[in-house]
């Protein structure tokens, strides 16, 4: 008999907890996502039916789970009207919080990899209580790329290799190449994915080039881990060498210009001996023309004042003779 007395008096004591937590409901947005080194805000508020009024809250908890079936770390919480000593970088998202403030989203103040994760919060009213889980995603965005050869000086016609490397993204991205075509090479590159202290990853690929590679540009992509691009680099290739025909007619351009320099001078020195002795030929042979008449005046007839002279001188030898 005694045994039958406390069954019904333990059955009402479990209806009226039944019948307040159905008055009090914690409604969490499932996931949230923060950025690395800024604030990130986990929302939750607490909802109650119409038959509830002026609620107070007497307990609110938050926990961070490193399992679902974990206790989880406090974090945040706040019992007897005191807000509790809160672990660095947690606080309520209402600076003035207080138990009559149904808003009980949890504000992280500087968020860091570590703080992605799953969060419980529980609430204890007047009017009965409830809790929910609710995730944390954090991303970083990757630096800009940077892209240099192996060796530094591409030699033409020789093996060389392209590492483009980008750091400081969350979660971990990947690197995608591509030829000015938008041909993509990614298949023929290696990545490689390192996590810093910090949660951080930085990306490395190495993309191989044989001898004989005839694109001038070729483009490193990183990606984050949803699928979207985030920045590029564009690596552009010293220019092709000369055709193996052109190399054997014109030997070169810098050999080609030793060749060909001297012959050139040598050259204009023997024209410009030539000139000279044909012109000095030619003032020798006009020289010789210009005294021929006068050795044609000596040697021609005597003129008619000649002839005269010579008959006069004739005369008086005539005149003596007679």
């Amino acid at each position: 008999m005694a045994s039958s007395g406390i069954l019904v008096f333990i059955f009402p004591v479990l209806c009226i907890c039944a019948v307040k937590s159905v008055f009090v409901k914690v409604e969490c947005k499932a996931e949230n996502v923060g950025h690395y080194g800024q604030q990130s805000l986990l929302e939750c508020v607490v909802k109650t039916s119409s038959d509830v009024n002026d609620p107070n809250i007497r307990m609110v908890a938050w926990k961070k789970l490193t399992s679902p079936e974990d206790e989880g770390d406090l974090v945040l919480g706040f019992k007897r009207g005191k807000l509790d000593e809160p672990k660095r970088g947690y606080r309520f998202a209402e600076p003035s919080w207080n138990g009559k403030n149904m808003n009980v989203s949890l504000l992280i103040t500087n968020t860091a990899v570590a703080d992605e994760g799953d969060y419980k919060c529980i609430v204890i009213t007047d009017s009965g209580d409830d809790n929910m889980v609710t995730t944390l995603k954090v991303q970083a965005k990757y630096s800009v790329p940077t892209v240099y050869s192996i060796p530094e000086k591409i030699v033409p016609n020789t093996d060389s290799t392209l590492v483009c490397e980008s750091h400081g993204g969350y979660p971990k991205g990947t690197i995608r190449w591509f030829d000015e075509e938008k041909h993509e090479w990614t298949k023929s590159s290696e990545m490689d994915a390192k996590q810093a202290d910090d949660g951080l990853f930085q990306l490395t690929s190495r993309l191989s080039l044989s001898r004989g590679s005839t694109f001038s540009k070729y483009i490193c992509a990183v990606f984050n881990a949803s699928g979207g691009k985030e920045d590029e680099k564009t690596f552009e290739m010293p220019p092709p060498p000369p055709s193996s025909q052109g190399e054997h007619i014109g030997l070169g351009s810098s050999e080609t210009s030793k060749v060909v320099a001297p012959l050139v001078v040598i050259g204009s020195l023997i024209i410009g001996l030539l000139l000279l002795l044909l012109y000095k030929r030619r003032s020798q042979k006009a020289r010789r023309n210009s005294t021929a008449p006068l050795m044609d005046r000596r040697d021609a007839a005597p003129t008619d004042v000649e002839e005269g002279y010579n008959s006069h001188e004739d005369e008086p030898i005539n005149q003596a003779q007679s």
